[in-house]
């Protein structure tokens, strides 16, 4: 069934099918570049079955013979004839009169008009937007040697030429003559190829009385257009934006699934990402940052299934609690050995407290200073000063996450670091930090040693170091972090804060038997092209931003590291539901951001993104305007539909767009994807992880 589509969307004539004399709608009295206005009539609309707002019709040129071209038209609205005020005056004298004036044509009601002047009451405007046009040409190609003329059929999105609207006539496209239409394709890609993906049917009104009694047009998407490129889903809660989302991961699933190679070792970037067939050369990642838990998790909505269930094989789950009893992994860090990334974690977790003590310790600097890890005999002066404070502020931070009751990872106890042999060390005879202490005793050293820049007898040992070194043994980090270890206001007074106390509300977020972060292991199974899906329906928002974040500058890094050094990369797609959590904001200007970043700069580095929001103003610009394929849903406001007038012709759907059925237009969506030169109304099909269903 589905070749016999496929066939139909490339064997069609349109200059043939297309001018069926029962599609023949009326005549157009105006054409320009952009516009047309077409004389139609209440009999050739009922033959129709209708021509509701957003049909697709034909204008074919009838001017000459051996000429064949069609322009493409959008209904809009209707348009005012010349003798409309004389209609419109004729029949308010019929209604004064309690005249019936009711019917068509050729009905047995009882009316009193005569058929002239039904037949005039008949006529109306209807105003469309020009959309572009199909012709005919004719090519030379050479075929073993010998010159054939072929003759193809080509669209192009505007006019080259227009002649008097008396030269042509207006036909209403269906049956496999809209299939061609509204699977049309710019570029090389030829919409009917075995890539192809069924996403839905074309659908222009919530009403449908007239299209219930026609088959349905199916609509496909090409996954080229979603591969690498960046994808909106825009909508009211509940009209469909995720089944949407499924139905494309689905597609890039499949296609995936042709991949012609099948690991990126010992390949170069040389080869194109896709063959001539237009199959990827390898396959495709995909990671979905599940927001509400519906594509991790079986669902109603899906009649109990959910894409896990569909890909059960190529899946991943994870979920930042535990939920290893369910098949997920747990997104957890390692907060000994991803020392910025558990300190990340915790001061995103703290960053509402309002104690001055706890905003100095989140401003604190844990990054490694640059050529930290050569060795000390290549160091310069400024290095070695850098590397031993860097060291002091991490032993002071992980004897906080000792004391906080963070399990230590295997073999992991001791830190090392520089304290001054010929005073300050002196405090605390008994211990050598540099030699290595446990976190016990570490915890001890800074604690006394922390006391002592209070006690008379030690502050002069204090004086000596500043004056030989010309700074502080402790600077403000350390400070900071001696507040929380002490959980003193200062040295010397009582412990009266909560200070390392408030990081036992992390420690769900902690493993100690880690080696490598999650994000490496994601990263590593998306190079292999198995779907991810990260189940953040559970866990604060901070957290779950951050995690998001951190996943995703670590697939974005590797990717980058990939193009400057020449390296093969498969593609990888990101899913962002609510995105308007993650985003920046629409004023927001730094483009630094990773999502503005992904957005930007992903094309060249084989990464797509797929969106979802409520809220087009919701998005920032720079996003917005790198997005090539949109999916629009029912949006319920003025301020969204200004918004959205900006991008391709969305502008003829604005007032549909208001109109909005909860219990009949879920999943009815205006499309616009990458090849694709206009916009489509389509209703989206159900997702189904049962194939049979």
């Amino acid at each position: 069934m589905l070749e016999q589509k496929l066939r139909e969307i490339l064997d069609v004539d349109i200059f043939k099918e297309g001018r069926n004399n029962d599609n023949f709608i009326g005549r157009p009295f105006y054409l320009d570049y952009e516009n047309a206005q077409v004389l139609v009539s209440d009999a050739w609309k009922h033959r129709v079955k209708g021509i509701p707002q957003g049909a697709f019709l034909l204008a074919f040129y009838d001017g000459e013979d051996g000429v064949e071209e069609a322009v493409l038209l959008r209904a809009l609205t209707p348009s005012k004839l010349p003798t409309d005020n004389d209609v419109v005056s004729s029949m308010i004298e019929y209604y004064k009169d309690g005249s019936d004036i009711s019917g068509r044509a050729g009905n047995n009601r009882s009316s009193k008009l005569d058929d002239f002047t039904r037949y005039e009451f008949s006529f109306s405007g209807l105003q469309c937007r020009v959309l572009g046009a199909f012709y005919k040409l004719k090519k030379e190609v050479d075929r073993d040697g010998e010159k054939t003329v072929l003759e193809t059929l080509e669209f192009g999105a505007d006019l080259e030429n227009f002649y008097s609207a008396n030269n042509y006539s207006v036909y209403k496209a269906t049956d496999s003559v809209l299939r061609e239409i509204v699977n049309q394709r710019d570029g090389s890609i030829v919409a009917g190829n075995e890539n192809e993906f069924k996403i839905g049917a074309i659908r222009y009104s919530s009403s449908r009385r007239f299209q219930s009694t026609i088959d349905d047009v199916e609509v496909y998407i090409c996954p080229q257009d979603f591969v690498g490129k960046r994808t909106a889903a825009f909508g009211m809660t509940r009209t469909g934006k995720s089944n949407t989302i499924k139905k494309i991961i689905e597609a890039t699933a499949e296609i995936s699934r042709k991949a012609q190679n099948c690991t990126l070792s010992n390949s170069t970037n040389e080869l194109p990402p896709f063959t001539d067939e237009g199959s990827p050369q390898f396959p495709v990642g995909q990671i979905v940052f599940d927001v509400n838990g519906e594509y991790a998790n079986p669902n109603l909505q899906d009649e109990g299934t959910a894409i896990f269930e569909l890909y059960e094989d190529q899946v991943e789950r994870y979920s930042i609690v535990d939920k290893t009893d369910k098949g997920f992994k747990v997104l957890k860090v390692n907060f000994y050995n991803e020392l910025q990334a558990g300190f990340k974690l915790i001061t995103t977790g703290l960053a509402d407290q309002a104690s001055t003590y706890i905003k100095s310790f989140c401003t604190v600097d844990l990054t490694e200073p640059e050529n930290y890890r050569k060795s000390p005999g290549e160091k310069t002066s400024d290095e070695r000063h850098a590397a031993i404070a860097y060291d002091k502020k991490v032993a002071i931070y992980k004897c906080c996450l000792h004391e906080a009751g963070f399990k230590l990872p295997p073999n992991k106890s001791q830190v090392k670091f520089f304290g001054d042999a010929k005073t300050v060390n002196q405090i605390v005879p008994n211990l050598s930090p540099h030699e290595g202490l446990n976190l016990d005793q570490a915890t001890i050293w800074f604690k006394d040693v922390f006391d002592a820049m209070a006690d008379d007898e030690h502050r002069q040992k204090f004086d000596d170091y500043r004056q030989k070194k010309e700074k502080d043994f402790f600077d403000e980090d350390m400070i900071a972090l001696l507040t929380f270890l002490t959980r003193k206001p200062g040295p010397g007074k009582q412990a009266s804060y909560s200070g390392f106390r408030l990081f036992r509300q992390f420690q769900g977020l902690h493993t100690n038997l880690s080696s490598s972060s999650f994000e490496v292991e994601i990263l590593t199974a998306l190079r292999n092209g198995r779907i991810i899906i990260i189940d953040l329906s559970q866990g604060e928002e901070k957290i779950r931003n951050l995690y998001s974040e951190k996943i995703t500058r670590k697939i974005f890094e590797d990717s980058m590291d990939r193009f400057t050094k020449t390296k093969a990369s498969n593609h990888i797609q990101f899913y962002f539901e609510e995105a308007h959590n993650l985003f920046p904001k629409k004023e927001d200007k730094d483009l630094s951001d990773i999502y503005s970043r992904l957005a930007k700069e992903g094309a060249k580095l084989n990464l797509g993104m797929t969106y979802a929001t409520q809220e087009v103003s919701s998005i920032s610009a720079n996003i917005l305007k790198n997005t090539q394929n949109w999916f629009i849903a029912h949006l319920n406001n003025e301020d969204e539909l200004k918004e959205l007038r900006k991008y391709y012709d969305f502008s003829d759907f604005i007032t549909s767009l208001l109109k909005f059925s909860s219990g009949n237009d879920k999943g009815f969506v205006r499309m616009k994807t990458y090849t694709n030169p206009f916009v489509v109304p389509v209703q989206i099909d159900r997702f189904l992880a049962n194939r049979g269903g």
